[in-house]
């Protein structure tokens, strides 16, 4: 793996705040890996770039952008999974 850019860093930083939601669409090479699908809460971003999460179904893992494949949530997109629509 070639390593990523500070830029590159500090701009997954400035997207992927603590607290934003995320769901994870595939984990890399994980011996044991995340379930696809998964939503969790990001913690930090460390300086190599790794977002620290803590994952709904209770396990907390790293996830890294440059071999696993996940993408942010809004809480409006969360609610609308959460919140079965109701017809009139």
């Amino acid at each position: 793996m070639k390593g990523m850019s500070r830029a590159q860093i500090e701009a997954l930083k400035a997207r992927y705040p603590a607290g934003t939601r995320v769901q994870l669409d595939r984990m890399g090479d994980d011996p044991r890996p995340i379930p696809a699908g998964t939503k969790g809460t990001v913690i930090a971003v460390d300086d190599m770039g790794t977002l620290h999460c803590k994952f709904d179904n209770g396990r907390s893992l790293g996830i890294c952008p440059e071999v696993d494949s996940f993408h942010k949530i809004s809480e409006q997109t969360e609610s609308q999974d959460i919140e079965p629509e109701m017809s009139m």
